[in-house]
């Protein structure tokens, strides 16, 4: 076989379209620009298809520049893929810095041969230094994305990571990632053939700063390849590679790989207050147009949502609903809402509700009964999907059309006619200040600093009672200015709202900024999270002025123990305990620190959670669940019974499990009892501990929170 002839340019550089000839390169960009045009034709129809969907009641575009550059700065980050697995987020940095640099190298080459050449006359700049810079960046860059693509592929099949897995895993996940290895890989193996191929007709040494490339070609000619044998050869390997990249290319739109765009416009159009602030309903919106009843009802964010989701399942891992076995999966809500549109559109189904009770709908109404409105979902989602606006929403459909859960429905009866959960008359609401020895301000007859919201659990339910009387008498002891609404105090319909009862949530803010507005205070402090995140985040949708100044009680008695005003020297207790971060303090609000330093200023050893702070796991409370009876197993409070004596450092030497929540005091007083605890732990407030300090530096025996709880 005679030896290919290649002429030696001046200076390191390499040939393109080698051995392709001038028909090949012509065919080549006839199928690059066939390619880009199939890209850009399934972009269009896939943003198309997002104008159909209902107006987003949220403003998505506003400051477009800093959303555009605060998405890049996430996805240049990957931040969301750190949280919680580090080697998914090594993994998929890897991956996607070495694509970028892979994309914006042949952009390089592409400027080189096609623009600056051949359309300007200019004489190449792809040789030399520029030349050798480039190869070992692309090399070195290449490599990393092939090892990330192999950690993937690892991941999925060797380790086989159950979020992984589940209803909607398909052929093309495994397609997918398969196509990034072969692109990686083939691009490393066509490199190795051309130069072990050009190495009989011109000096090859500078190639070694291509170094995957040269170790290919030194595997090869260990093989027993020629140079000879390459160059024959080296025409199939190009194409097989400019083939699948095309087809690559070309596929985007159509398959997973959308969401290498879908999930930045998601990311642009984010809205950073999702399931914290709920949207309103319209005020002329029918009941027959609350909630989505067709896939049109959705808003075009949802259906980006939809879009966006690479099925990782990470909101899927967090999701205590699923992990107690109840019938919801984040993952597949989004997915099955997804796959419905597509079928629609392509003819393959008919139309059916979106939500039901039974029969034959997208999504079963028990499903949306499921969830806890804990938002872990969303903070592990690394695209920024909004789950629980969507579930809201759709619980709101089920509320609409006469479908709620019963448990659910007389929980919201009692609210509507007497203001509270349980059913009881207001008169009653302040009867559990009577066993104090201080007289509670009346916030509606005198000026306060505090106006302190009470809440439903701490008012009606016989152990939280015992909660609102600690923090009575911190406050009291701390010479707080402060008093309360008594009777005309009403439930806060944060979980109202949140079960989709949005007309009475309305109902409910009114009437209680009507409350506040006829009193005269500084501040409001709430007892209950879930009472701190809807002033401070939903009533001023409904003309509350103050939102700015809502506390949760942590935050005030920590600013107390700050300035020395208890007295508290942190050492009066030497018990070991944890603590549970809340999720409407802690996961929606970001309060972490006031907490932990309430708890450390006792004098106790705190000994964190596994799963703390953003990572919390839910009681099962929210969202309603404090109404409703399933068939779990175990129950989230039983396994966060579990976790904090089985995987917290000091293991069974914790003696307390501290709470911040009048709904997680409840779950987890319950979870101590069903899940066999009850010898093994004790449940207490944050205000409990600090009365009991107080009692410690007064020399007066501890208070026996386990008989308070049994009272």
């Amino acid at each position: 076989m005679k030896p290919f002839v290649l002429a030696q340019a001046e200076g390191p550089t390499r040939p393109t379209f080698w051995r392709i000839g001038h028909v090949g390169e012509a065919l080549f960009y006839y199928l690059a620009a066939v390619a880009i045009a199939f890209l850009l034709f399934g972009v269009y129809q896939r943003f198309a298809t997002y104008a159909k969907g209902s107006e987003d009641p949220m403003d998505r575009l506003t400051d477009l520049p800093g959303r555009v550059l605060g998405a890049a700065k996430l996805v240049a980050s990957n931040e969301k893929q750190f949280d919680r697995d580090l080697t998914a987020g090594l993994m998929h940095t890897f991956i996607l810095w070495g694509f970028l640099t892979l994309l914006i190298g042949t952009t390089i080459l592409a400027v080189d041969m096609d623009i600056w050449t051949k359309l300007l006359g200019q004489e190449s700049f792809f040789v030399g230094d520029f030349y050798l810079a480039y190869s070992f960046v692309m090399d070195a860059m290449g490599f990393l994305f092939v090892v990330g693509v192999g950690m993937a592929l690892y991941k999925r099949y060797w380790k086989r990571n159950d979020r992984l897995w589940g209803k909607h895993t398909s052929a093309e996940d495994g397609l997918f990632v398969w196509a990034l290895f072969l692109l990686g890989v083939g691009g490393y193996v066509t490199e190795g053939v051309r130069i072990l191929g050009t190495s009989a007709t011109r000096t090859v040494s500078f190639e070694t700063v291509s170094f995957v490339g040269w170790f290919v070609k030194d595997v090869l000619e260990v093989a027993g390849v020629t140079p000879e044998m390459a160059a024959a050869v080296y025409p199939v390997t190009w194409w097989s590679h400019s083939l699948l990249a095309l087809a690559f290319v070309a596929t985007i739109p159509y398959a997973k790989p959308f969401h290498m765009i879908s999930s930045y416009a998601n990311l642009v159009t984010r809205d950073e207050d999702a399931g914290v602030r709920l949207p309103q309903v319209p005020e002329d919106a029918s009941p027959e147009e609350i909630g989505p009843s067709e896939i049109e009802d959705f808003s075009w964010k949802q259906l980006l949502d939809h879009d966006a989701c690479t099925k990782c399942g990470r909101c899927s891992s967090v999701c205590p609903a699923k992990a107690s076995g109840r019938p919801l999966d984040p993952r597949d809500v989004i997915l099955d809402l997804k796959n419905y549109r597509e079928d629609l559109e392509a003819g393959r189904t008919e139309e059916v509700d979106i939500v039901a009770d039974g029969g034959t709908s997208v999504i079963d109404a028990e499903t949306m009964e499921s969830c806890m409105s804990c938002m872990a979902c969303m903070d592990a989602c690394p695209v920024d999907i909004e789950h629980v606006t969507q579930f809201t929403e759709m619980n709101r459909r089920l509320t609409e059309s006469g479908q709620m859960n019963k448990n659910v429905e007389e929980a919201v009866m009692n609210v509507f006619q007497k203001g509270n959960t349980f059913g009881d008359p207001d008169r009653k609401r302040p009867d559990w200040a009577e066993e104090l020895d201080f007289e509670i301000p009346d916030a509606r007859e005198e000026s306060v600093e505090f106006l302190w919201y009470v809440g439903d659990y701490p008012s009606y339910d016989d152990r939280n009672q015992h909660v609102a009387r600690s923090l009575a008498r911190v406050l009291h002891e701390a010479g707080v200015s402060y008093g309360i609404l008594y009777e005309d105090e009403q439930n806060d319909g944060n979980d109202i709202r949140r079960v989709g009862e949005e007309g009475l949530f309305e109902m409910l803010a009114e009437d209680n900024i009507e409350a506040f507005r006829e009193c005269d205070y500084e501040k409001i402090v709430c007892t209950d999270p879930h009472s701190y995140n809807t002033f401070s985040n939903e009533y001023d949708q409904f003309g509350f002025e103050n939102a700015d100044s809502v506390y949760h009680y942590t935050q005030v008695v920590e600013d107390i123990v700050r300035q020395g005003a208890l007295g508290l020297s942190g050492n009066e207790l030497d018990d070991t305990v944890t603590y549970h971060d809340p999720c409407h303090l802690g996961r929606y609000n970001g309060e972490f620190e006031a907490p932990r330093e309430v708890i450390r200023a006792t004098g106790v050893t705190l000994d964190e959670m596994p799963r703390n702070r953003d990572d919390s796991f839910c009681c099962g409370g929210g969202g309603g669940g404090l109404w409703m009876e399933f068939d779990e197993d175990p129950k989230p409070s039983e396994e966060r019974m579990r976790e904090a004596l089985e995987d917290t450092d000091a293991g069974h030497g914790v003696d307390r499990f501290v709470v911040a929540c009048p709904m997680c005091m409840t779950m987890y007083e319950d979870g101590r009892k069903t899940g066999g605890y009850e010898d093994d732990i004790e449940v207490v407030d944050i205000t409990e501990l600090v009365v009991e300090a107080l009692d410690a530096k007064a020399g007066v025996s501890e208070v026996d929170t386990t008989s308070a709880a049994a009272d």
